[in-house]
């Protein structure tokens, strides 16, 4: 309990003062009178100063608690932006069907820096989120080379035709990372197949001297075909998480793309515009950490397949040395996929520029504080003209993180929500055939 502000004139201080008056009127030594006063007000001084302490720390906790609350709820808290055409067919699909959208989100209180989003929601999922038996396929690529397929099903004996979603990971992701689990059991809990594409190299042994970038999407394309024929039948969506975005998105926007079997697709935390993106995570020093490693995870797939790369064609171990993404690009993957240089690779990587061309469905979610990706590199002006096409985007969320709670150790997070609800509505609702043109639907 704090002490109470002391009397500036008390008991004590009128003897004081007597004893003063007195001294004086007697010629007693004026040392010792003066000592004697000072000693009290001293001891006053002190007394005031504890209180002052006692009562200013409470206070300064208060107000500090107080501007922080309020930063919190007007400046934290918002709507997400809703990028699409206000009069078009994804505007009416969110407003019937998505009303998740409309709402404010409301990141976790203790969590709202990007960063700390971005790196803390893994340990977060980790925590909570349990090991997936997944059942493993070997696929082998027309150029001999081979990926993982690691399909969970939603109960045991689904039929072929179950829809289905086919997962394209971020960087150096796998079905084993938390933000790809969260999405399979949730997948699992609505009833849909999930499938996850492990790019080469990842979780398998590289047999042939090609591994994977966010230009090419060859090898998509021979998944979804593979996944087409084996569950015949089935509607197919797919989602693509940071770097397994531009994959997805530069499928969608090519021309196998504009004949694609998905009927819808979903993109998470996607670096739109490649040049922004890279310079943001070779900001120092946290941005910087993020991005060093995940070269590190590049580079110790290089290393897995030092046998089977052309030693003519590169210096492996420069390569090994690489720091940053940037300096790994140019120093492996330009040489591996024929650009002429790191911007000519990034340039054919982008996809802000390249939305226009999408033809199904596709949700996107962004952060407006995504370090991967500021908010000035997302093509909001050109999403705002399209019917087929959303991008939301909160205000706070880094990449891949959206956690949102005071403890957030639940599978129902934000993007995992986003996910089930716009799924289930496409998928196992025909939420799709609001997308289909009037001469489709009369066929």
């Amino acid at each position: 309990m704090c002490k109470s502000w002391p009397k500036p004139i008390d008991n004590e201080n009128i003897r004081t003062s007597v004893v003063i008056w007195i001294s004086l009127k007697l010629g007693t030594n004026c040392t010792k009178v003066w000592t004697l006063l000072m000693k009290k007000q001293m001891e006053w001084l002190e007394s005031s100063i504890d209180t002052f302490y006692s009562l200013s720390s409470w206070y300064l906790g208060s107000a500090m608690t107080s501007c922080y609350m309020l930063y919190y709820l007007f400046e934290v808290v918002k709507k997400p932006i809703i990028a699409t055409n206000p009069k078009g067919k994804f505007s009416e699909f969110i407003e019937k069907n998505m009303p998740l959208l409309k709402e404010k989100f409301w990141p976790t209180l203790w969590c709202i820096e990007s960063r700390a989003q971005t790196i803390i929601a893994s340990f977060v999922r980790v925590s909570f989120i349990p090991v997936i038996s997944y059942k493993r396929e070997i696929l082998t690529l027309k150029d001999g080379g081979e990926v993982c397929l690691d399909c969970l099903e939603p109960k045991e004996g689904s039929p072929s035709n179950t829809a289905t979603i086919i997962v394209l990971p971020g960087l150096t992701g796998s079905s084993s990372s938390d933000y790809v689990k969260g999405l399979a059991l949730m997948a699992s809990d609505l009833g849909i197949r999930i499938i996850v594409f492990n790019q080469r190299g990842i979780g398998i042994r590289i047999k042939t001297p090609r591994t994977y970038c966010a230009a090419n999407c060859e090898d998509l394309i021979e998944v979804i075909d593979h996944v087409k024929a084996k569950y015949e039948g089935s509607l197919l969506g797919a989602v693509g998480i940071s770097m397994g975005g531009l994959i997805l998105g530069n499928y969608l926007s090519s021309a196998e793309g504009v004949k694609t079997p998905l009927s819808c697709a979903m993109i998470i935390s996607v670096p739109w515009n490649v040049h922004i993106g890279t310079q943001s995570i070779e900001t120092p020093v946290l941005n910087m950490l993020l991005n060093r490693h995940l070269a590190s995870g590049l580079c110790n797939i290089v290393r897995s397949m030092r046998t089977v790369l052309d030693t003519g064609k590169y210096v492996f171990d420069d390569i090994l040395k690489s720091k940053t993404i940037r300096e790994f690009d140019s120093k492996y993957t330009v040489k591996q996929f024929g650009y002429k240089d790191v911007t000519d690779y990034y340039n054919h990587a982008t996809i802000h520029n390249k939305i226009h061309k999408v033809t199904i469905p596709v949700l996107c979610l962004s952060s407006a504080d995504d370090p991967f990706q500021p908010i000035e590199g997302i093509p909001l002006d050109e999403a705002y003209k399209m019917d087929n096409l959303c991008i939301v985007v909160t205000s706070r969320g880094g990449h891949i993180g959206f956690m949102e709670g005071i403890c957030p150790i639940n599978k129902e997070q934000y993007m995992y929500r986003i996910f089930g609800k716009y799924f289930k509505t496409m998928l196992l609702e025909d939420g799709v055939k609001h997308f289909k043109k009037e001469e489709d639907v009369l066929i």
